[in-house]
């Protein structure tokens, strides 16, 4: 199956090569590569890409709002947004990500974690550098004492699988770390994912670090 992918960056070199490596791939498609964040909404919405890649900074409409518009919390059959920035602390990537972004990567993190990005939204999944990961929720969450209130508190096996989230842990070392198996894992997150309301792994980690699960 071929994954259908959205372009959305005001710089033409950064439209031009990131096209250039996606086309180059068997399996993606670029069927939009677009300057602004209008034209991102509208594009998105006719096409109905399997991914879009947002940059944060745009003309007419920024990444974060574009990100509402296609998958926020009130949208019905939301897309999968990736967000490539900068990072330098940006505070729009986190609230892009709070806003329905399935994952993000910084804009010199080379063509393999690129390609690698976009099939994991594809798949459903997120691809966030553990490093970015780390950096960017502890410095822009605040902890608090004890776990944020959830109306079905989690159980310590669970919390033990989204404190390996928030690490950047894949399914299959979660499963390795805690001797568990990759299916039991998978069950663990769809129990966590309905118990916090979130729809993805970069949000259980923002739980995790804005709780103080983690430190």
């Amino acid at each position: 199956m071929t994954i259908r992918v959205l372009i959305a960056d005001d710089q033409q070199l950064v439209r031009t090569g990131f096209q250039m490596i996606l086309d180059a791939q068997p399996d993606m498609e670029v069927v939009s590569a677009v300057a602004d964040g209008a034209e991102a909404v509208a594009q998105a919405r006719r096409l109905r890409p399997d991914v879009c890649l947002l940059d944060i900074r745009m003309p007419k409409l920024d990444g974060l709002e574009v990100t509402r518009a296609l998958a926020g919390p009130g949208v019905e059959n939301p897309l999968r947004v990736v967000i490539v920035t900068t990072f330098d602390l940006d505070e729009y990537v986190y609230g892009a990500l709070r806003s329905g972004a399935i994952g993000f990567l910084l804009k010199d993190s080379g063509p393999t974690l690129l390609i690698e990005a976009v099939r994991a939204a594809a798949a459903g999944d997120s691809l966030v550098s553990p490093s970015v990961t780390v950096r960017l929720l502890q410095h822009l969450s605040r902890p608090r004492r004890g776990a944020l209130p959830v109306e079905d508190p989690l159980t310590d096996r669970e919390l033990d699988v989204v404190r390996l989230v928030a690490k950047g842990r894949t399914n299959q070392e979660v499963a390795a770390e805690l001797f568990v198996s990759l299916s039991t894992v998978k069950t663990h997150l769809g129990s966590i994912f309905a118990k916090l309301g979130v729809r993805n792994r970069v949000e259980i980690a923002a739980w995790a670090w804005e709780s103080g699960v983690v430190s």
